[in-house]
């Protein structure tokens, strides 16, 4: 299988946000997770890191001055 854990960046901390993990649909906001049973969540947030190796997503989330151009 190669679905992945993506987890919730939170200072030091890594929260599991969904398993299974099939697909990511990036968005203006953030981005859209699709589990192997058609589950969505939608998060406002960026990859921080990703190892599909180990079947991890690393994300961490974003806010409104995050997405301004200068």
């Amino acid at each position: 299988m190669c679905e992945a854990n993506a987890y919730l960046k939170e200072g030091e901390e890594e929260v599991l946000l969904m398993e299974g993990v099939d697909v990511i649909e990036p968005y203006e906001n953030g981005l859209k997770l699709v589990d192997i049973f058609g589950k969505q969540k939608f998060i406002k947030a960026r990859i921080k890191d990703m190892t599909l190796l180990n079947h991890r997503i690393i994300l961490e989330e974003t806010t409104a001055e995050d997405g301004l151009q200068r």
